[in-house]
């Protein structure tokens, strides 16, 4: 039988391990507090010293909140992440193959404008865009809050990279079997960057759920509101319901978190192969 070789912990792991076991717990009490925030009441929700655990736990914040219209809030979020998710998957793919392996005039400066475009915050385009959407009478509807997102620099940037790990030389046996850039994109290219499309996806999805910004500017009524912002509206004017809006903080935050549990590997890969290999 063999023998396993125990070896002593050293300084540098126990340290290693003191640190990580530090920066969990750190980066985990925000959420560990909403939630249990919202099984509290008002008083206790913001007394000092804080209740680190609620002793009379409570649903009323969380009846008060399917009291508002919080579940077409949520189908709002639903519907624009996922549609701005398989619009922004399908361009990206599409361009980050024509930026990688086809060769035409300018090819290297549109990458460029791209790379560019990443640098810019979204208030600089805010204003132009905002002018756009008003002549198109797109205001408080679902396009304004999906069609922005088209051609998303980043998701360009790293499709491209991951399109360039294809072998150049599957596509011109393609080619030589008479196979259309179509028929090459879509039997060649989309199985072999799976990896960075899962990847861009879930990117997409919770840029698109946390947009604050852009939704606060676009929408005008309260039906039109996704359910970050309709959360962030919860305030009254003369007090604030802590506990409600911790409870639609905590409903805000789990399709996050879920969708990381499930897809987390998806983010390695879509980090080391696309960085690494282009």
């Amino acid at each position: 039988m063999e023998k396993t070789i125990k070896t002593k912990p050293t300084v540098l792991s126990v340290l290693s391990m003191a640190l990580l076991t530090f920066f969990t717990i750190f980066f985990i009490f925000p959420f560990y507090w909403i939630v249990t925030g919202s099984f509290k009441i008002q008083n206790v929700a913001v007394q000092v010293p804080p209740e680190w655990f609620p002793l009379a736990p409570t649903l009323d914040n969380w009846i008060a909140l399917f009291k508002t219209p919080v579940l077409r809030w949520t189908f709002n979020s639903f519907f624009v992440a996922t549609c701005t998710l398989v619009i922004v998957c399908t361009t990206a793919a599409m361009a980050g193959y024509a930026l990688a392996k086809i060769k035409f005039p300018g090819r290297n400066f549109v990458f460029w404008l791209f790379i560019a475009a990443m640098a810019l915050p979204k208030q600089v385009i805010m204003i132009p865009l905002f002018t756009i959407l008003v002549k198109l009478n797109w205001i408080n509807t679902y396009q304004a809050l999906i069609l922005p997102a088209v051609g998303w620099p980043f998701g360009v940037f790293l499709m491209k990279q991951f399109t360039q790990t294809v072998p150049s030389e599957l596509i011109e046996a393609a080619k030589i079997d008479g196979c259309t850039q179509m028929g090459i994109f879509t039997r060649i290219i989309v199985p072999l960057v799976k990896p960075g499309l899962g990847a861009l996806a879930i990117f997409t999805f919770m840029n698109s759920w946390n947009d604050y910004f852009m939704q606060l500017i676009l929408t005008r009524s309260v039906t039109m509101q996704t359910l970050p912002l309709g959360v962030a509206l919860l305030k009254a004017e003369f007090t604030t319901p802590y506990g409600v809006l911790m409870a639609g903080a905590t409903l805000a935050s789990l399709p996050m978190i879920i969708i990381f549990i499930v897809f987390q590997k998806y983010f390695t890969q879509g980090i080391t192969m696309g960085a690494v290999k282009g």
